[in-house]
C-alpha cells in the first residue's frame, strides 16, 4: 500500500477530508478488498494505541518488546549501509516488517476493546410530521458525534414516541458512547428481548455496550446468541474468537 494512502486513512478518520473525497474513499473502501484490508488494518492498530493498556506491566511490555526488536532491527542496518546502498523500497519493506510485529504483539497482548467494532453509518432518522425539526437535530448531532445533544434531542422524541424502535436504538447507541450504561443497556435490552427490526442490531450493540465496560463474560455470552443471518454476525464471530 503506498504511503499516500496511510495519510488518506489518517484524513478519513479524522475527518479533514471533504464530501467529495470521503464519497470517494468510501466507493474505492467498498470495491478495492486490499485497500479496504490496509485501511481496517490501520484503523485497528489507531483505536488500539488510543486506549490504555489494561495495566501497567502489559504496557511496560509491549513497549519494552517493540523497541528492543527496532532497535536491534536499525542498529543491524547502521552496520550494513556502511558496505550497501539500500534502495528507499527496503527500507519501506522493513517498516513494514516492524509494523507486522507490532500489531502481532498487541494482538497477543491485549484484550479487544469497543472502539475497533463500533462501526456504524451516518444515520437518516424517519420524518414524522410535527417532529421533524427535532428529528434533524437529533440526526445531525448524532452524526457529528455530540452525543450529548444527541441525547437530549432522543429522550424529547421518545416522551411522545415512546414505542418507536428506532429511537430506542440510536438512543441506546448515544448512551454508550456518553458511557450511561445503564441507559444504553435498559434500551438496547427491551429491544433485543423484542422483534423489531432492530432486535439483532441491539444485541450486537449490547454486547458491545458489555465489552465497553470490559465485561467480557456478559459480552460473550450475548454475542453467542446473535443468529447466522444478522448483519453483524461475522464480526460477532470475530470477537468472539477474541474473548473465548
Amino acid at each position: 500500500m503506498e504511503e499516500q494512502d496511510y495519510i488518506l486513512f489518517e484524513d478519513y478518520l479524522s475527518e479533514d477530508l471533504s464530501e467529495t473525497e470521503k464519497n470517494a474513499f468510501e466507493t474505492r473502501f467498498k470495491t478495492d478488498s486490499k485497500f479496504k484490508e490496509s485501511f481496517n488494518t490501520y484503523k485497528e492498530l489507531s483505536s488500539f494505541l488510543e486506549h490504555k493498556f489494561e495495566n501497567e506491566a502489559t504496557s511496560t511490555a509491549f513497549q519494552s518488546n517493540l523497541k528492543t526488536i527496532s532497535n536491534a532491527y536499525f542498529e543491524k542496518q547502521e552496520t550494513f549501509k556502511k558496505v550497501i546502498q539500500f534502495k528507499p523500497w527496503q527500507y519501506a519493506m522493513a517498516a513494514s516488517v516492524i509494523l507486522l510485529i507490532g500489531i502481532t504483539l498487541f494482538n497477543k497482548l491485549s484484550n479487544p476493546v469497543y472502539g475497533e467494532y463500533a462501526n456504524y453509518d451516518s444515520i437518516s432518522l424517519t420524518v414524522r410530521g410535527s417532529q421533524d425539526g427535532l428529528l434533524k437535530t437529533a440526526e445531525n448531532a448524532f452524526n457529528k458525534k455530540d452525543f450529548a445533544k444527541a441525547e437530549v434531542a432522543f429522550k424529547e422524541l421518545l416522551l411522545t414516541d415512546e414505542k418507536n424502535t428506532e429511537l430506542q436504538f440510536y438512543r441506546g447507541v448515544t448512551n454508550i458512547e456518553l458511557n450511561n450504561f445503564a441507559m444504553a443497556d435498559w434500551l438496547l435490552n427491551g429491544l433485543k428481548e423484542g422483534n423489531s427490526v432492530y432486535k439483532n442490531k441491539a444485541t450486537w450493540y449490547l454486547a458491545l455496550s458489555k465489552l465497553k465496560q470490559k465485561q467480557y463474560d456478559a459480552s460473550l455470552k450475548i454475542l453467542k446468541t446473535i443468529p447466522e443471518d444478522a448483519d453483524d454476525y461475522k464480526a460477532a464471530q470475530k470477537l468472539i474468537s477474541k474473548l473465548d
